[in-house]
């Protein structure tokens, strides 16, 4: 089935959600109904066709090259021709200056229609952060307006084969060269988009140590390295393989090696031993982005199952033969599917938009930003594949034949909770950190707001479940608080989207489906969540009642 992007939709969110009409200095209606059509016309016109290929051929590699499958370069080409990169890069790089929510717009609409291909621009999008903040005037001059018009992309180099989360115990080393530049070698694994034939030259952004740098974190650096040195010459790097994955096959996930032939050359981002800061510039806009991914999956998952179920005839109702559809189990979940697409749009969109507000300087807004980016990330992951779940379930038995394209998005979803910091990292960084954030100021700013607005019982008995559970949670042992994390980040996940639902059911623009979606989200939902409160507040006793071993 052809992908049709959910403009309406979008545009109520922005509406609603974002309220993107009182950002100072934000675009005007015309502007956003501009964004809005030529990011469906690309993602409908472009990606979407790609995803089939990308996914039965995917990237290849070859002897150190990565060839990407028939039609992505002249698609790239066309995102690079229509400006599509700068849309909310800063305009002294040449960007356009627009809002992050509208952005995310754009990318809602890439994911949903080629999740694989739309992960190349989002790791740029963050480079173009990190490089803005933490990069020397030079580094700007020279490498940020090529990335931010997308003639060279950048990826993000973290993980090695021994230091997965614990990006502390990274071995990869960076000499000075004693012209201000570095001689970097080691090894990187999970590269997305570490090589490709879409461009020539690609910007890698590399965590290393410097000689005498402390143990741990407080001793990594954050270096520029580009596949093409300045004179055109090739640098001293290379893709030794790709992974072979269980989705997203367009998107290659390289195996990198520096310094092969004596060292790679890099030029320091931010100060020596502050990579951390740089990096996480970076990883928080790739966290976000991750979570419209979960909003993007959905969409597409749900418009498929939706085109099928009143396709498919099985069964009989009033002695006639009737689309599955009009089944109460099938319509049950349709209804979940968009309940929870909608839900999950909100609240990344909702994240979005604190983000453009703290830039235009609100420190509250910059607070509240923090503590919803683990939600954005988990939840809207989670989503994704409950939703594509569901969709398989809706085909039935042809949902678990590749043909139908349903299984596609299930697997293609699941990445989504693990990379850019699992979803059990984002829930204990939800408890550890954002819920003591500005001494607790910022959570109970959130919940005050919901409390103050809701008007549904059943959405006002879960900001309150939140908050006795908040206070537990900030007394608890580690242990327990850990223990209670992931099932806290729902709860609160599911109070912010709520809470958002409802208001953009009460809006102006609302149509029958939105309304019927955030009923269903308020009655079913909202409850579920609200019986999470007691494993939040369980706490770690029971989990270590028997020896790992035993769980054998």
């Amino acid at each position: 089935m052809s992908f049709a992007a959910p403009v309406t939709d979008q545009r109520l969110t922005l509406d609603a959600v974002v309220r993107i009409g009182e950002l100072n200095g934000g675009p005007d209606a015309e502007m956003v109904d501009a964004v809005l059509e030529g990011a469906a016309a690309l993602a409908e016109g472009e990606f979407a066709p790609l995803d089939r290929i990308g996914d039965t051929v995917g990237a290849r590699w070859d002897n150190g090259r990565v060839t990407m499958p028939a039609g992505f370069k002249s698609a790239w080409q066309s995102f690079v021709d229509g400006g599509w990169m700068t849309l909310a890069a800063p305009e002294e790089h040449g960007g356009q200056g627009l809002p992050f929510a509208l952005a995310a717009a754009l990318m809602d609409n890439l994911n949903a229609a080629n999740i694989g291909f739309a992960l190349c621009p989002m790791l740029s999008m963050g480079a173009i952060e990190a490089l803005d903040r933490h990069g020397s005037a030079e580094l700007k001059r020279d490498y940020l307006p090529k990335i931010v018009t997308g003639e060279w992309p950048a990826t993000m180099n973290l993980t090695e084969p021994q230091a997965g989360s614990d990006v502390g115990a990274l071995k990869t080393r960076a000499e000075p060269n004693g012209d201000g530049s570095w001689r970097i070698t080691g090894t990187k694994i999970f590269i997305t988009y570490g090589e490709h034939d879409l461009t020539d030259q690609i910007l890698h952004l590399v965590l290393a140590r410097t000689p005498g740098a402390p143990d741990g974190t407080r001793g990594i650096s954050l270096f520029l390295v580009p596949k093409l040195l300045p004179d055109g010459s090739p640098n001293d790097l290379r893709c030794v393989s790709i992974e072979h994955k269980l989705g997203i096959h367009a998107s290659p996930t390289c195996v990198m090696s520096y310094g092969d032939q004596g060292g790679a050359t890099g030029w320091l981002v931010g100060p020596e031993n502050g990579g951390m800061a740089a990096m996480f510039t970076m990883m928080n806009n790739a966290r976000l982005n991750v979570g419209l991914q979960g909003v993007g999956i959905a969409e597409r998952a749900t418009q498929r199952a939706v085109a099928y179920a009143l396709e498919r005839r099985q069964g009989l109702r009033n002695r006639l033969p009737v689309p599955i559809s009009e089944h109460p189990d099938v319509r049950r979940m349709l209804l979940r599917m968009r309940a929870l697409t909608m839900g999950a749009r909100a609240l990344v969109y909702y994240a979005f938009g604190q983000v453009d507000r703290a830039i235009r300087g609100d420190p509250l807004a910059a607070m509240r930003a923090e503590v919803l980016t683990p939600l954005a990330k988990a939840w809207g992951t989670d989503v994704g594949c409950e939703v594509a779940s569901l969709g398989v379930q809706v085909h039935g038995g042809a949902g678990y034949i590749e043909e139908t394209g349903a299984a596609q998005h299930l697997r293609d979803a699941r990445i989504a909770p693990i990379y850019e910091g699992t979803n059990g990292i984002q829930a204990a960084d939800l408890v550890g950190r954002k819920l003591g954030l500005d001494g607790g100021l910022a959570f109970d700013g959130l919940i005050a707001d919901i409390e103050a607005e809701a008007q549904d019982p059943r959405l006002v008995a879960l900001a309150d479940a939140v908050e006795v559970a908040a206070a537990s949670l900030r007394e608890a042992a580690p242990d327990d608080r850990l223990a209670g994390s992931y099932p806290f980040l729902t709860m609160t996940s599911v109070m912010v989207a709520g809470w958002l639902v409802e208001r953009m059911a009460r809006s102006e623009g609302a149509n029958e489906r939105v309304v019927a979606a955030a009923n269903y989200f308020l009655a079913s939902i909202v409850p579920e969540a609200l019986g999470l409160g007691a494993a939040a507040e369980e706490g770690a006793a029971l989990l270590y009642a028997v020896p790992a071993e035993a769980l054998a």
